[in-house]
C-alpha cells in the first residue's frame, strides 16, 4: 500500500508517475526531504531554502521525475497550463510569435509561463523544471530540447516543436525556407549581381540552414560556385560589423542575402552612413518582412513569413495534444512569400507569391 500524503500538503502531492515512473514520493525521498517540501519547490513557491532547493531538483533529474500534466491541473484545479520556451525577446520576430501564441491560448482559455533560455546554464534542466508547472510545452528550435530532454518528456508531457529538427513522437511545426530562399536567390542573380554572400550561421538553427541550402541550389543551378557564408548571430550589432567589413574590402561581394531582416537592415543602413550606393553598389535582401523593412528607402526586399500565425498554429497544436489528440506524424509547414521592394535592384515595389508556396512538404 503507499504511503498516505503528509497531511496539510495538499492535493498537489498525489503520486503523479513521472517519465520513468518515479512518483513525488520516490523524488522526496531520493533527496531526504518530505512531498509537501518537494511540492513547494516544484510549484516554485519561494518558501525553500536554497540548498534544499538544489537537493530536490537534483533528485528531479536524476529520476527524470515529470508530473502528468492533466493529473497536476486536475490535482491543483488549474486551468489548462502551457510553456513556451524561446531564446530570448529581443528584435520584432520573437515578439510576434509569442503575440500569436498567446492569443491562440487566451482564445482557447489557457495560461502561458514564458521560459526565455538566453543565459541559462543548464538549459535542459529549465526545461524539465518548467514541464513540473505546466501542461504541455512549445520550444522554438532545437537548443533546449535536446534528445535526454525529449525523452524524460515522451510520453508524458505534450511537446510541439517550432523550427526545430524533427525528433520521433515530438509534433513540429514551421515555415518554409528553402524554395522561398532560392527563389530569391535567384531573383538577385538575375540582376546580373555575381558576388553573393550570405549573412547568418546556417549552424544557428534549421531554418537559417534551410535558407542556407536554397542560397546553394540558386547557384548550382547556375552552374556557380557559391561564397562561404559569413556566419554571424542574427542580431542588428552584428550587421553593423559586417557592413565595416564590406567597407573595408574584407568581403568581397555586390549583393547580400541575409538570415533575417533585422542583419539586412542594420548593413544597409550602415552602408548608407557611409555613402555607399544601395542598390547600386551592393543590392541587400532579406527575411521575415518585418514592419521598417515597408518604410526604409529603398524598400526591402525580402521574404515574408507568417510569424504570428506560426504561434498560433503551435498554441493550437499544443492544446489538441493536451487534450488527448495525437501528434502529427507529418511536420505542418506554413507558405512563405517572396516581397519584392528596391533593395534588389528593382525600379519599384511589388509583391510577388512564391510559386513554391504550400502547407506541408
Amino acid at each position: 500500500m503507499a504511503t498516505p500524503p503528509e497531511r496539510g500538503a495538499g492535493p498537489s502531492t498525489a503520486p503523479i508517475a513521472g517519465a520513468s515512473g518515479a512518483t513525488i514520493y520516490s523524488v522526496a525521498e531520493l533527496a531526504g526531504v518530505s512531498i509537501a517540501t518537494v511540492s513547494r519547490v516544484l510549484q516554485g513557491a519561494g518558501t525553500v531554502s536554497s540548498k534544499t532547493t538544489e537537493k530536490v531538483l537534483a533528485a528531479v533529474d536524476e529520476l527524470n521525475y515529470v508530473p502528468l500534466g492533466a493529473a497536476r491541473s486536475l490535482a491543483v484545479r488549474q486551468h489548462e497550463a502551457h510553456g513556451l520556451v524561446l531564446p530570448e525577446l529581443s528584435g520584432p520576430y520573437y515578439s510576434e510569435l509569442l503575440m500569436g501564441f498567446e492569443s491562440r491560448a487566451a482564445d482557447l482559455g489557457q495560461s502561458v509561463t514564458l521560459m526565455l533560455t538566453d543565459g541559462k546554464a543548464d538549459i535542459a534542466r529549465a526545461v524539465r523544471q518548467l514541464a513540473t508547472r505546466v501542461d504541455g510545452i512549445a520550444v522554438f528550435g532545437s537548443a533546449a530540447m535536446p534528445p535526454a530532454v525529449a525523452r524524460a518528456l515522451h510520453g508524458q508531457k505534450p511537446v510541439v516543436m517550432i523550427t526545430g529538427e524533427p525528433q520521433d513522437g515530438i509534433e513540429s511545426v514551421g515555415a518554409e525556407n528553402a524554395h522561398s530562399a532560392e527563389e530569391l536567390t535567384e531573383h538577385v542573380l538575375a540582376h546580373g549581381r555575381m558576388r553573393l554572400v550570405f549573412v547568418g550561421d546556417p549552424d544557428g538553427a534549421p531554418d537559417i540552414h534551410e535558407r542556407h541550402e536554397g542560397f546553394v541550389a540558386a547557384h548550382r543551378a547556375r552552374g556557380l560556385q557559391p561564397a562561404e557564408p559569413v556566419r554571424v548571430p542574427f542580431r542588428e550589432g552584428e550587421g553593423e560589423a559586417v557592413a565595416e567589413r564590406l567597407l573595408a574590402g574584407e568581403i568581397d561581394a555586390d549583393a547580400v542575402v541575409c538570415a533575417n531582416d533585422e542583419l539586412a537592415l542594420s548593413i544597409m543602413s550602415r552602408l548608407q552612413d557611409a555613402g555607399r550606393d544601395v542598390p547600386g553598389e551592393f543590392a541587400i535582401v532579406g527575411w521575415d518582412d518585418v514592419m521598417a523593412s515597408r518604410y526604409v528607402r529603398p524598400g526591402m526586399t525580402t521574404v515574408r513569413q507568417p510569424v504570428r500565425e506560426l504561434g498560433i498554429l503551435a498554441a493550437d497544436r499544443l492544446h489538441q495534444r493536451v487534450q488527448g489528440g495525437e501528434p502529427l506524424a507529418e511536420r505542418q509547414v506554413l507558405p512563405t512569400q517572396v516581397i519584392i521592394r528596391g533593395s534588389c535592384g528593382c525600379a519599384s515595389s511589388r509583391s510577388t507569391p512564391s510559386p513554391t508556396e504550400r502547407r506541408t512538404r
